[in-house]
């Protein structure tokens, strides 16, 4: 078990250092903000201050937009009538997979955000959520897609991004019903992991058992409402019919897992670290033919 685990770490940690070396190709090429419709004029230039970016795209999203994807999801009192979060993404370069920063956001994590951008089909980007007051965040994720699809000029699935919506709410809920924000994005995360180990659909049973595992595993102890919500959204996701593996590769919040695994693991760590030195020595001699 300590190989594979090994060996897993050794190829993700190749990974990462690979779309490092290519880093300046293409970081910082594309810098879209979307703005929320309804800031005051001093909100905006708040937003636009914090971001740092002034030679960005500056785009806006509606209410309207934002309902379109909540409504039913969440009760109208909740999602509002302003459109207010704003948010700011950077492509980045391929294989880094996506980055999340909050400012004022109370209810979603980061890497709930990181999470349902990645099951929209969002991939590798720096993205920062914000808003001139706290507000859920429930909204921001519109903002993004929508930053998303003007920065790269392509069009997202739109039921994936119904699904990424809806995964978002759902893991946002039970943080709230647990107390844990970070416990259950890590839930959500690690019950993808186990969709992506099967090879064909499960029926809701099936479901209920991996999840009741997992949670297990985690040390939660799950309502029978709260099972039954994670069965609906892990359903649909598995009808989306996509590369989970993929998925999860652009969760940086996932792949952060690795480095507790270290810790925890010290041999495993010095053995590691002799191989990427070796890797990079290679890499580097590599370049230097180039100049």
């Amino acid at each position: 078990m300590l190989v594979r685990k090994l060996l897993l770490i050794v190829i993700m940690m190749l990974l990462s250092m690979t779309g490092a070396v290519y880093a300046d190709a293409t970081t910082g090429d594309s810098i879209v903000i979307t703005l929320g419709n309804d800031l005051k004029p001093v909100q905006r230039e708040q937003i636009l201050g914090g971001f740092k970016a002034p030679n960005a795209k500056i785009i806006t999203v509606t209410n309207e937009e934002e309902h379109k994807y909540l409504d039913g999801l969440l009760s109208k009192s909740v999602i509002g009538s302003r459109a207010i979060s704003s948010a700011m993404i950077q492509l980045s370069s391929p294989g880094s997979g996506i980055h999340v920063e909050t400012n004022n956001i109370t209810w979603v994590s980061k890497a709930m955000y990181e999470n349902a951008l990645a099951t929209a089909g969002v991939k590798d980007a720096n993205v920062k959520v914000d808003a001139p007051f706290q507000v859920s965040g429930t909204a921001a994720l519109t903002g993004v897609m929508k930053a998303f699809e003007t920065a790269t000029g392509q069009r997202l699935d739109e039921n994936r991004k119904r699904v990424a919506n809806e995964e978002m709410v759902t893991t946002a809920q039970i943080g709230q019903q647990i107390g844990d924000k970070e416990k259950a994005a890590e839930l959500l995360t690690r019950l993808k992991a186990e969709l992506a180990k099967q090879t064909s659909k499960l029926s809701d049973d099936q479901l209920r058992t991996i999840i009741n595992n997992v949670a297990s595993q985690m040390g939660l102890n799950l309502t029978n409402q709260e099972v039954d919500s994670l069965v609906s959204i892990l359903r649909k996701i598995q009808n989306l019919n996509i590369d989970w593996n993929k998925v999860l590769d652009q969760v940086s919040s996932y792949k952060g897992q690795i480095q507790d695994f270290l810790n925890n693991n010290p041999e495993a760590k010095s053995l590691v670290q002799q191989i990427l030195t070796f890797l990079k020595q290679l890499i580097d001699k590599a370049l230097a033919w180039f100049h």
